[in-house]
């Protein structure tokens, strides 16, 4: 069934008009669209052979479960999820979202003259998202600029919940098998580098957007490790080696014997690397990339630092609520791809206000 026959079949006619492919992945495609009852335009992604991979399954449940409850300006919003009434039969899925211009990682290839306000701005936009993503008690687990989604008026929203997770507040720290490619490396915090089973905290979101603020500064990557070992190398590099007592926190001893045997090396000033940066700017860099995780601010101390004084605003950074441990249960267990096709129709089933889709192509 090719994707016109998808919608003509389960819907109302001309709902949707395609306009062109705006991106690609293991995944399948997103097509650019209007939304000809509401003239909005949005952003359709359809997700092919969904169940072939239980893993992957789970991972697209997760988003959209986590997407249907994380409401706020700068996170990407889910608008409709679109599946066959048949849940025995599809192989696909449709997810419509708002309809973004770029990402953060196009803006900075194609800026090389954003301003100290866009920087502000950028990472206003980002701590206040990632403020209401931990308080619902989530961690994104895969924050950069490709997951970042903008627009020319320099709007940013927050995208791929694919790898993030709930973390409950009776659990203590999350513990996850953490392998080499869950998440970007470059954007990784210290902690889990080389660290394979380890526990961790908020705290390695927010050393991902230290990377991410760091790169909006430069214009290309702080740390473009090309394996662990050259990853935490050139952290120290920058950062230089942690103290002893830092060293004494990593949980995996090959890591603990690495950076307790690595030359001692001093702390570069930002200054020098970021020289064109402003001073407020480089002060919260150099808070955001601590070494140490407990030295890190959260998201909320964040965004009380002088260098928002005149941009910071309570009143908008709000607060979540916490996730529902029930809706999150098949997390703690191994589920069937019966088991996920039937949680994801229950979740596409409160998502969907369309009975379906007709598209016809310009």
């Amino acid at each position: 069934m090719t994707e016109k026959d998808f919608f003509t079949e389960y819907g109302e006619a001309n709902r949707f008009t395609i306009h062109e492919v705006v991106g690609k992945g293991s995944y399948g495609v997103v097509c650019s669209a209007t939304d000809n009852k509401t003239g909005e335009k949005v952003a359709i992604k359809k997700i092919t052979d969904v169940f072939e991979h239980v893993s992957d399954a789970t991972r697209i449940l997760r988003e959209v479960k986590l997407l249907r409850v994380l409401k706020h300006p700068d996170i990407v919003e889910v608008k409709h999820i679109v599946l066959p009434p048949n849940p025995r039969e599809y192989k696909d899925i449709f997810v419509i979202f708002e309809l973004m211009e770029t990402d953060l990682h196009q803006v900075i290839k194609a800026n090389d003259d954003l301003t100290h306000e866009h920087h502000q701005f950028f990472l206003y936009q980002l701590l206040r998202g990632l403020k209401y993503v931990h308080t619902a008690n989530v961690y994104h687990r895969d924050l950069k600029p490709k997951n970042i989604l903008a627009n020319a008026d320099c709007k940013l929203k927050i995208c791929d919940f694919g790898l993030a997770r709930p973390a409950f507040q009776d659990s203590g720290p999350t513990t996850i098998f953490w392998t080499d490619y869950v998440a970007t490396r470059w954007y990784r915090a210290p902690e889990l580098c080389g660290s394979f089973f380890t526990k961790y905290t908020p705290a390695i979101d927010i050393w991902s957007i230290g990377c991410i603020f760091a790169e909006i500064l430069s214009g290309r990557p702080l740390f473009p490790g090309k394996n662990v070992v050259h990853q935490l190398e050139i952290i120290t590099d920058l950062l230089g080696t942690p103290k002893p007592e830092i060293t004494a926190k990593v949980r995996n001893e090959k890591a603990r014997r690495f950076l307790a045997n690595m030359r001692v090396k001093p702390k570069i000033p930002l200054s020098q690397r970021f020289p064109k940066a402003a001073p407020g700017a480089l002060a919260i860099l150099d808070k955001l990339l601590a070494f140490d995780p407990d030295e890190r601010p959260t998201a909320e101390e964040a965004l009380a630092d002088p260098y928002f004084a005149n941009l910071a605003d309570p009143a908008r950074e709000p607060a979540a609520e916490v996730i529902s441990r029930d809706e999150y249960a098949f997390e703690s267990k191994k589920v069937t791809p019966e088991e996920v096709r039937e949680l994801l129709k229950a979740t596409a089933g409160v998502t969907v206000v369309v009975t379906g889709i007709v598209v016809s192509e310009r």
